[in-house]
């Protein structure tokens, strides 16, 4: 089974989702946004992408990123904080499976779940 952490507006995260319903999996849908995920289930997936530097698994690019402060140098309990309580903060698609995670830019990444 495949969760899919997604956000709607973005081409990426529909692109990712019918990437994997061409392959026949419907994976169950987290609209994080508005289902925001806590700081343990945040690190959990930053655990299954393999402990990249939590930074690649944020949009640095968004206004709030620069807004509040933060920096590719904060502390990964700090940016882990950050997106929990900006899940807009957390880079998109993410798709996980088990033990594995990977963030579907480019979308043909989440191949690598099935």
């Amino acid at each position: 089974m495949i969760e899919y952490w997604h956000n709607p507006r973005c081409s990426k995260s529909r692109a990712g989702l019918a990437l994997l319903r061409e392959h026949s999996i419907e994976p169950t849908v987290r609209l994080y946004l508005k289902d925001a995920p806590n700081a343990a289930q945040i690190t959990a997936v930053w655990r299954a992408l393999g402990n990249p530097p939590v930074i690649d698994m944020m949009r640095a690019g968004e206004t709030l990123f620069k807004e509040l402060g933060l920096s590719g140098g904060d502390s990964e309990t700090t940016l882990i904080a950050a997106m929990a309580a900006h899940p807009v903060l957390i880079e998109r698609p993410i798709a996980i499976s088990g033990a594995r995670a990977v963030i579907g830019r480019p979308t043909e990444a989440i191949l690598g779940l099935l």
